[in-house]
């Protein structure tokens, strides 16, 4: 979906489906998977609204190609204490997309539990 002033923009947000709350100091990190680099483009932590504080990338550095978001569910977890019998079963979740129009907005929600994700293209 194009922005009316057409400012891109790439956000997320991360809701904990187990305990049925947003996910509070979650890091997540962004990499731009067309140029190869090793070293994320935006790291960031998630606030009490499972939120970054800020766009990911906004109308100045979204540009198109393909990208990942990794999310550290397990360090989340473990730091709220949330363990498996068996010992944690995610480790980091990433999701790999394309943006095809740097003028739209991306928002690329995490919907996570111990043993499970989805996402979907939000707005």
């Amino acid at each position: 979906m194009t922005n009316k002033d057409g400012s891109g923009k790439l956000t997320t947000h991360v809701l904990d489906t187990a305990r049925g709350c947003p996910a509070s100091g979650l890091k997540i990190e962004l990499f731009d998977l067309e140029t190869g680099d090793t070293a994320p483009l935006v790291t960031a932590m998630t606030n009490e609204d499972g939120r970054c504080d800020g766009p990911m990338r906004d109308a100045s550095n979204l540009r198109k190609g393909r990208y990942e978001l990794r999310f550290y569910v397990n360090d989340y977890f473990t730091a709220h204490n949330v363990t498996l019998e068996s010992g944690q079963f995610l480790d980091v979740v990433p999701i790999q997309f394309v943006v095809s129009d740097e003028t739209s907005h991306y928002h690329v929600p995490l919907l996570v539990s111990p043993y499970g994700f989805s996402t979907y293209r939000g707005s």
